[in-house]
């Protein structure tokens, strides 16, 4: 295969998204390569008890009080 140094040069590269894609579909090494999807956001890292979520529970309901009071006071600038 023969490749000149206007090819090589990314920034020409650039303006001809095309070449490059021809390029990477002749690509043996591309073929070659294993495909698999990764999906790390399907299941939580660290799964939660029931201790976790009712604290989260407890947390968010003070944070709204505290909304809440804020609210009736007028103390909010939006």
């Amino acid at each position: 295969m023969k490749t000149s140094s206007v090819e090589l040069n990314p920034f020409s590269l650039m303006m001809e998204p095309e070449v490059v894609l021809q390029t990477m579909e002749r690509s043996q090494q591309l073929r070659g390569l294993r495909r698999h999807k990764l999906r790390p956001l399907d299941k939580p890292l660290i799964p939660l008890t029931k201790e976790a979520l009712a604290s989260r529970a407890a947390f968010d309901a003070a944070i709204d009080a505290e909304e809440l009071e804020a609210m009736e006071d007028g103390d909010l600038l939006n």
